[in-house]
């Protein structure tokens, strides 16, 4: 949405600040209330990963307090609140390092090297993971809408997107997923579908902005070697649940880009 400018009443700013006020309280509270666990969060080490998933869906209502104050600058002084979107940007930061640090932010990590880390979050329940993973994207989401289509931060949003999809994938208990995969009388099976098809979905995503951000922007090596892994990324899944027709386009596709990647390498395209 365009913002027309317009003088801005002295009245209407000190408004503004009183509106603001609750929402400021709030964050402030939640920081505080964060130091507080981080300062005794390895009291109990069993407990920590589940400490760390709540701190993780704590910064995401962080965040959308800060996107309500810009929406408050919006609506009632016409100006987006650019501090307060930063903010919002840097708290989603927060909360996907939580879960990184939970289960690893490694792309195309097979199962069998971060079970050891699943397992112990084994108590949260496959409908937790897929609300909080869901409300993660779309506080994203609604971040990247805020800051608009010309925002210094577009390219950002591809890691942020990224990382959010890793983080996704690798919360996911594979070894129970692939059982209830293949049999729909258990009670998890819909949730369980929903999820993986999610954990796709994200992954061809970022495979495909990664790719187009190095084809339209920066030619760095690193962008499509990460395009290229989320490919792979998604193919060991396919891998797992038996998908052979689809774990084969996908190793089709990876080698494509990867010869894309070697040829321009050569020619000196690639950086």
């Amino acid at each position: 949405m365009a913002i027309v400018s317009r003088k801005v009443k002295v009245e209407d700013r000190e408004l503004f600040r009183e509106k603001c006020k609750p929402y400021q309280e709030r964050i402030k509270q939640a920081i505080a209330a964060e130091k507080a666990v981080l300062a005794g969060i390895h009291e109990d080490e069993s407990q920590l990963p589940y400490k760390k998933i709540q701190l993780s869906e704590d910064m995401l209502s962080i965040a959308a307090d800060y996107m309500q104050i810009n929406n408050l600058s919006v609506e009632m002084i016409n100006a987006k609140n650019n501090d307060a979107l930063n903010d919002a940007r840097k708290i989603i930061y927060k909360s996907i390092i939580y879960l990184e640090e939970i289960v690893t932010p490694v792309v195309d990590v097979g199962y069998s090297e971060i079970e050891d880390k699943v397992e112990k979050i084994a108590a949260l329940s496959v409908e937790k993971r897929y609300y909080l993973v869901r409300k993660l994207g779309l506080t994203i989401q609604l971040l990247e809408e805020a800051f608009g289509e010309n925002s210094k931060w577009k390219m950002s949003f591809i890691e942020i997107h990224g990382r959010a999809a890793v983080v996704t994938k690798n919360l996911l208990d594979w070894k129970q997923a692939g059982k209830v995969y293949f049999d729909s009388s258990l009670p998890e099976f819909d949730s369980t579908m929903h999820y993986i098809r999610l954990v796709r979905k994200l992954l061809d995503q970022s495979a495909t902005q990664h790719r187009d951000k190095y084809e339209l922007s920066t030619h760095r090596v690193d962008d499509l070697r990460l395009a290229i892994q989320f490919v792979l990324a998604e193919r060991r899944i396919c891998i797992a649940l038996s998908e052979a027709e689809d774990a084969e386009k996908l190793k089709s596709k990876a080698q494509v880009w990867k010869d894309k990647l070697d040829a321009e390498k050569k020619k000196g395209v690639a950086k």
